[in-house]
C-alpha cells in the first residue's frame, strides 16, 4: 500500500509527463537518541530509522539527463550524468548532483532519470539530507543496473555530502538509514563500521518515537556545525601536542586516537570552547556504551535518561540548540510518560526527538504543544508533533 507521500509524488509525476513513473524509491528517516556530534572524529553511535522518509517516483531517461522536481521546492534541476557542475549551486538539488558524481566515480553511469521528491515529514532534524541522496541514489542505481552493497551506499552517500555539499559529516545518518532493523537497536563503531542489532528485549516497556518540530528551518551547511566540529578538532590536535603524542595533518586530527586519560590529564590547558567539545566527545561515547547495554537488557527507561543526558550536554558542552530548540527539550525532560530524548540532527534548528510510553501519547501531545507554544505563539502555525514507529533501513 503505497503512502499519503508516495501517491503525491506519483500524483505530480504523471501531471508533469503524462504518463505513470516506471520506479518507486524510498529511504527512511532516522533519530540518534545517543551518540550524537561524534561519528565525524570516529566515535560510536546508537539509531533507529523510523517510518518516515524521502520519496520518490522516477523513470529512466536514456538521454544521460537528469530531471528532479520536489513538491516543496518550486525550482526544477537539471543536469547531465556526464557533466555535472563541479562546484555546488547553493540549492536543493546540491545533495542530487552530489550523489550522482560520487557515483560515477565508483561506476559507469549512461542512463539519466527524471522524477519527483518529496518527504513525509518537514525537513530539519532527522538526516533527511542523507535520506534524500540515499534515495536518489537507489533509483540512480536502478535505471542503470548497479547492485551496492550496504556499505557502498553508505560511503557514497557520505562522499557525496561531504565533499561535494561541504558538510563536515561522519557516517551515523547513512549507516542508520541503511543498517537499521524494526525493532532493534543499531549499535555501530564508526571506527571500523562493526556494528549489531541489539534486538527489542522481550521485557522492554512499549515505546514509541515522537517528533517535536519547533518549527524552525535547518540547514547544516549554513549553521555553525562545521565550526563545531573544528573546535573538537582543535581540541584534539592540541591534546596530541601537549601529551608528546605524533600528530599530522590538523585534517587528521582524530578524538578516538587520544585516549580519555590524556584529555583528563591536559583538558585545564585547553582553550575553554575546545575543552566543552571534547567533554562532550569523551562522554558521549561512554553514554553510548552504557545505552546500548542499557538497550540489551530491556531497561528503555536507563536508555531515556542517557538520551536526555546527551541532549543537556548538546547544549553545555556542545553549544549547541537554538533557543526554540531547548525550550523544547526542557518541557520533554518535565514530561510524564518520556523516557528520553534529545535534539535531533544537528541541533542548532529542526526537531527533538522523544521515546515515549504509548499510554501517555495523548497528553504528552498536549502539554508539550501547550507549554511550547506558550513560550513561543508565533510557532503555532509552523510547530508540529509526529508520532512514529522504529522501521527497517532502505531496501536495496
Amino acid at each position: 500500500m503505497l503512502s499519503l507521500t508516495m501517491m503525491r509524488c506519483k500524483d505530480r509525476f504523471s501531471e508533469i509527463y503524462g504518463r505513470d513513473p516506471e520506479g518507486l524509491s524510498f529511504c527512511p528517516y532516522r533519530i540518534c537518541p545517543i551518540g550524537a556530534h561524534s561519528d565525524h572524529n570516529l566515535g560510536k553511535i546508537t539509531g533507529l530509522a523510523i517510518d518516515k522518509g524521502i520519496h520518490i517516483a522516477y523513470a529512466p531517461k536514456h538521454n544521460g539527463v537528469v530531471e528532479m522536481a520536489s513538491l516543496q521546492f518550486p525550482k526544477r534541476a537539471q543536469w547531465h550524468i556526464a557533466s555535472v557542475p563541479a562546484q555546488k549551486q547553493n540549492d536543493w538539488a546540491d545533495y542530487l548532483r552530489g550523489a550522482t558524481i560520487a557515483l560515477s566515480r565508483q561506476h559507469r553511469l549512461s542512463i539519466g532519470l527524471c522524477g519527483v521528491i518529496e518527504g513525509s515529514l518537514p525537513i530539519g532534524g532527522l538526516s533527511s539530507s542523507a535520506a534524500v541522496i540515499i534515495s536518489f541514489l537507489t533509483a540512480l542505481c536502478k535505471v542503470n543496473d548497479i547492485t551496492l552493497t550496504q556499505q557502498e551506499i553508505i560511503d557514497i552517500a557520505y562522499d557525496a555530502e561531504l565533499n561535494y555539499v561541504g558538510v563536515s559529516v561522519g557516517k551515523l545518518d547513512q549507516s542508520c538509514e541503511v543498517l537499521s532493523k524494526q525493532n532493534h537497536l543499531l549499535y555501530l563503531d564508526t571506527k571500523d563500521n562493526h556494528y549489531e542489532l541489539i534486538p527489542q528485549h522481550p521485557a522492554m516497556k512499549p515505546y514509541k518515537i515522537a517528533i517535536f518540530f519547533s518549527g524552525l528551518e535547518h540547514n547544516l551547511a549554513g549553521s555553525k556545525y562545521n565550526m563545531r566540529v573544528d573546535e573538537l578538532r582543535a581540541g584534539v590536535y592540541a591534546l596530541q601536542a601537549l601529551a608528546g603524542m605524533d600528530y599530522g595533518k590538523f585534517k587528521e586530527a582524530n578524538a578516538r586516537n587520544v585516549p580519555r586519560e590524556i584529555y583528563e590529564q591536559y583538558k585545564s590547558r585547553l582553550p575553554e570552547p575546545w575543552a566543552k567539545r571534547c567533554e562532550h566527545w569523551y562522554t558521549e561515547f561512554e553514554r553510548v556504551e552504557k545505552g546500548a547495554e542499557a538497550w540489551r537488557r530491556g531497561d528503555i527507561e536507563a536508555y531515556g535518561q542517557l538520551s536526555f543526558e546527551s541532549g543537556w550536554s548538546s547544549i553545555h558542552n556542545w553549544e549547541s540548540g537554538a533557543p526554540e530548540q531547548i525550550r523544547l527539550y526542557e518541557i520533554m525532560t518535565q514530561t510524564d510518560g518520556i523516557y528520553g530524548g534529545r535534539f535531533s540532527g544537528a541541533g542548532f534548528k529542526g526537531c527533538c526527538m522523544a521515546l515515549i510510553d504509548p499510554a501517555y501519547e495523548e497528553s504528552i501531545k498536549t502539554q508539550v504543544t501547550e507549554k511550547y507554544l506558550a513560550s513561543y505563539p508565533e510557532m503555532k502555525d509552523k510547530y508540529q508533533v509526529y508520532i512514529c514507529e522504529s522501521a527497517n533501513g532502505v531496501a536495496l
